[in-house]
């Protein structure tokens, strides 16, 4: 931007997501002022997917200069700070801080043992990415670090911590750690014991509930920045210590703000490497299901999260492909008109993909059942192999498995009055959004801000610390932020409501197929 003068009075949001970590600046009310970014990615070490910590400051620092050179001026202060990131995962440290363990990320399928055996102790679905999955599994395979563990964190958690000092984290983001009870606002104090209570946890010389991170609130105050804290994110020695910072969060959570949905009877879906979609409850759920997990808004109220570890990396791999045969045929196409123009296409697709299945699975997929993936396109010799119908394939692949975790909330009565869509699946007008609404039978919307993503929840959640006194969260958004937000809505098309159930029955057909392939190959 280069002509924004600065006044201090800013807003920053960090977001380590799962491809990218972004940094967005917004001023007093909430508008994007600039962003900058850098592009990392997880790697499967020792069959662990997994980031290293160094690359997590490397990145940090990178987006932020990168956020301050298109500003054209150093940020000396700021009025708040948030960070967030990818939710669940593992990162143990001692009481030196030193850290015991390469960082476990969501993308794990690893802990399936430990997963079932407390989802069955607590009588509540506790995913294998859950950071006490992946505590509790460390303990049955027996991992010699487990019993130096002072303190464990998310990711975000964790770079909050090294900014301020302070072990504490959003309720949101912990509730991807340990359930919470919503009445309390805190870890859910009965589970709690009977993890205390179990023999092969008694062993150890910590209490579960002097491990994990203080829960926060959206709205109390986090810390401050320290001069340590403010060096690792600016190497150029211009940003103050002293700023306040809002509780991290994890990148459900700012999605919810990001998209306004944090009120009961909204949703939300969030598509990028992975896929989850958020429903605020009006009620809790009659049964306990392991493809729904329960987590709480940045202000404690329950949500059903369906999370879906694949969603767009299959596709870009085709894209990809498919860009670099345009420039070896001499065409001047950029990438991003080849992605419009592939997904364009897929409008002219039959609504049913005219018999093309698609798998996206990179990895495990909890909700469908499988415990490893490998992506994977099915025909048969009578399907009509035609490019529209390629790429609708495609499309409908990223959220096939969405919709069989959706299904059950639908079952269960679950009423949604507006779901937004958010990532990168939504970039192209239309398109994602229409095959969305088809795949949901429900409304869809996109917000114009929508683009900024989670780092601009982040923001958002930075500056109601600092000018959301005396009003809810829900408050906040609907009168300082969203009151002149840009949106548009897509109903859903009878036929592809319909070609998208057709599709579905192929899909789940051939899942034994999936199964088959990374058993045998």
């Amino acid at each position: 931007m280069g002509n924004y003068k600065l006044t201090g009075r800013e807003s920053l949001g960090i977001e380590f997501g799962s491809t990218r970590i972004k940094a967005v600046l917004i001023d007093e009310s909430c508008n994007p002022v600039e962003s900058g970014g850098f592009n990392w990615e997880n790697r499967l070490e020792n069959g662990v997917w997994t980031y290293h910590t160094d690359e997590v400051w490397y990145g940090l620092q990178s987006a932020y200069k990168e956020l301050c050179d298109r500003l054209g001026a150093p940020i000396k202060t700021l009025s708040s700070i948030c960070f967030s990131a990818m939710m669940h995962g593992y990162l143990p440290f001692d009481k030196n801080g030193y850290q015991l363990a390469e960082f476990r990320t969501w993308r794990n399928t690893i802990t399936g043992e430990a997963a079932a055996e407390l989802t069955d102790l607590f009588g509540f679905n506790i995913p294998q990415r859950w950071s006490i999955a992946h505590l509790y599994q460390a303990i049955l395979n027996g991992e010699e670090h487990v019993k130096d563990i002072a303190f464990f964190t998310t990711l975000a958690g964790y770079v909050h911590w090294k900014l301020t000092g302070e072990k504490v984290l959003g309720i949101g983001d912990a509730s991807g750690m340990f359930p919470i009870d919503s009445e309390t606002n805190n870890y859910d104090e009965v589970m709690l014991e009977k993890f205390r209570s179990l023999d092969n946890v008694k062993n150890y010389p910590w209490d579960i509930r002097d491990i994990l991170p203080r829960v926060l609130g959206a709205g109390e105050n986090a810390g401050t920045l320290t001069e340590e804290g403010a060096r690792l994110i600016d190497i150029s020695g211009e940003l103050e210590a002293g700023i306040p910072l809002a509780a991290p969060e994890g990148d459900a959570g700012t999605g919810m703000t990001a998209t306004n949905s944090v009120t009961v009877r909204t949703g939300n879906v969030s598509a990028g490497t992975s896929i989850f979609a958020m429903v605020v409850l009006e009620k809790a759920l009659k049964s306990v299901y392991e493809e729904i997990d329960m987590v709480t808004t940045p202000t404690g109220k329950p949500v059903a999260m369906v999370h879906c570890n694949n969603c767009c990396t299959d596709l870009d791999y085709w894209v990809n492909m498919l860009f670099d045969f345009a420039k070896r045929a001499g065409s001047e196409l950029t990438k991003p008109q080849v992605y419009d123009l592939l997904y364009n296409a897929a409008l002219e697709g039959k609504a049913d993909c005219g018999g093309l299945v698609n798998f996206n699975y990179f990895s495990g997929e909890p909700v469908s059942h499988t415990e490893d993936g490998r992506p994977m396109f099915i025909r048969s010799q009578g399907a009509q192999f035609t490019l529209p119908n390629f790429f609708r394939a495609q499309i409908y692949s990223t959220m096939a498995t969405l919709k069989i975790g959706m299904r059950i909330l639908e079952n269960e009565g679950v009423e949604i009055d507006r779901l937004f869509g958010h990532g990168g699946l939504f970039k192209t007008p239309v398109v994602g959004q229409r095959l969305m609404a088809g795949a949901m039978n429900a409304p869809v919307s996109v917000m114009k801000t929508a683009g900024e993503g989670g780092a601009w929840g982040a923001a958002v959640l930075a500056s109601y610390l600092v000018n959301g006194t005396g009003m809810s969260l829900e408050e906040f958004l609907e009168s300082k932020v969203f009151v002149e937000c840009e949106s548009s809505t897509i109903e859903p098309d009878a036929s592809d409501v319909k070609g998208f159930r057709e599709y579905m029955k192929l899909y789940e057909k051939a899942l034994p197929v999936e199964k088959a392939a990374y058993e045998n190959i």
